[in-house]
């Protein structure tokens, strides 16, 4: 397929309804609402982006957005029930109980003047809200796949950008220039590999080649941007498949820098061992429609780097409790310099990191104490996890599996004395007694 140059004007393709898999019956009610209401308010909408491409691939949909002619304050005048979102990018939400309908006005790809599209000089977008037609749309979204119109007037399917001819190839490849494009949003990169692993989709070599060179730039993007990049790339279900395509890519050591530092220095590959089978977990516990904590998640990604940075502290000296504590704040740290961790996560992250050490302490009252500790069945599972490594837990895990059973702690269960991942964000995994001086300035700190 020819490249397509966002300034030029896209041929269209209409696809009609005998030649592709689109049916209403698999469109959200609401979505459908929203389109005919547009429809007789005298505007041209269609249903854009994702739903189209998964329901030509086949997927049911999760969220369903609208394109349209009418701008987001035309689209608050029909329906009472929307609110108007976004000073970056302008949005319409209609809201039907818990589903939202976005509502996108067609964009176009040049500057008018009035300060409603503004670019940094690096080329990254920092304001879009400059309206055009549906071809003006089409070239400035970001992939072909995404580029696809439904309409109901005729229920036909519109391609401006060789779109549907590629999801028939399983192929992501960029709309225009890669480079310029990526420069415009990092975060494309992202979306690439995410959407890639989410389909069983190639990346169109053209549209990866950049990805290796221009990875440093996500360092440009909002942390807390990237911290919603990584729950959609690992908590939707394909999480061992993006986290290979970030290795394979070159982006990991720019959203996880010490974690991919840690994996190369570890030559046996027991560490990346423990990630993938903690990431096939994930993937797991998604399809049986199980939650997943991001604390969790976090804990298995940067658990690496937390390995590597305790051993480090351990041969300058540090005492092992110390070196521990130490060793989760530093690569916290680091860390929220890239990806915006919040602290309801990051405080459970660390304590399921320093339960590791007292699975091995099994006297007396340490024990109960061990088994009431509200982040005692999370660090628990996390143990288990570090067995795909090396079995020198095993033992340590078979023992806490009996006492599980021996208080009726079943899968599933929580620990005897429950409580909420904020209520508890304080709780040190062992409360530490009040040190000397001397030990403090032993310690190094």
């Amino acid at each position: 397929m020819p490249e397509q140059n966002p300034s030029s004007k896209p041929e269209l393709r209409i696809i009609p309804r005998d030649q592709h898999n689109v049916s209403r019956k698999d469109i959200s009610p609401n979505a459908l609402r929203v389109l005919y209401r547009l429809r007789d308010g005298g505007f041209s909408a269609y249903l854009v982006g994702g739903a189209v491409r998964d329901l030509l691939a086949g997927r049911q949909p999760k969220d369903f957005d609208v394109a349209t002619s009418a701008t987001p304050e035309e689209v608050k005048q029909l329906f009472r029930n929307c609110r108007l979102i976004g000073r970056r990018f302008r949005l319409a939400h209609v809201v039907f109980g818990r589903e939202i309908i976005e509502v996108a006005t067609f964009r176009a790809n040049t500057d008018d003047g009035s300060g409603d599209r503004e670019q940094h000089e690096g080329g990254r977008l920092l304001r879009d809200n400059v309206y055009g037609t549906i071809e003006d749309d089409a070239v400035r979204r970001d992939f072909t796949a995404n580029a696809l119109y439904y309409t109901i007037e005729d229920f036909s399917v519109r391609d401006y950008t060789g779109g549907f001819e590629d999801v028939q190839k399983r192929l992501m490849r960029l709309i225009g220039d890669p480079e310029t494009r990526y420069r415009e949003d990092p975060v494309r990169m992202l979306r690439a590999v995410r959407l890639a692993a989410k389909l069983g989709f190639e990346i169109e070599p053209a549209t990866a080649e950049p990805i290796p060179r221009l990875a440093s730039l996500l360092s440009e993007a909002a942390s807390a941007r990237l911290f919603e990049e990584c729950l959609k790339l690992f908590l939707s279900g394909h999480a061992v498949r993006s986290f290979e395509g970030l290795e394979a890519r070159g982006l990991l050591p720019a959203l996880f820098p010490d974690t991919a530092a840690a994996l190369k220095a570890n030559r046996s590959g027991a560490l990346r061992s423990v990630v993938i089978d903690g990431l096939r977990g994930t993937d797991e516990r998604v399809a049986n429609e199980e939650p997943v904590s991001p604390a969790f998640l976090f804990a298995l990604l940067l658990w690496p780097a937390y390995c590597r940075a305790l051993i480090a502290l351990q041969a300058q000296g540090v005492q092992p409790i110390d070196a521990q504590r130490r060793a989760a704040d530093r690569v916290t740290v680091r860390q929220l310099s890239t990806v915006a961790l919040p602290r309801r996560f990051s405080i459970p992250m660390q304590e399921i990191w320093l339960l590791q050490s007292r699975f091995s302490l099994r006297q007396g009252k340490r024990v109960s104490r061990m088994l009431g500790h509200p982040r005692f069945r999370a660090a628990f599972d996390f143990l288990s996890l570090r067995l795909a490594a090396s079995d020198e837990h095993a033992e340590d895990v078979a023992f806490w599996r009996e006492q599980q059973e021996r208080v009726g702690m079943g899968p599933g269960q929580p620990s005897p004395r429950p409580r909420d991942d904020e209520d508890a964000e304080d709780d040190a995994p062992a409360r530490p007694r009040r040190r000397s001086r001397r030990s403090t300035a032993a310690a190094g700190e």
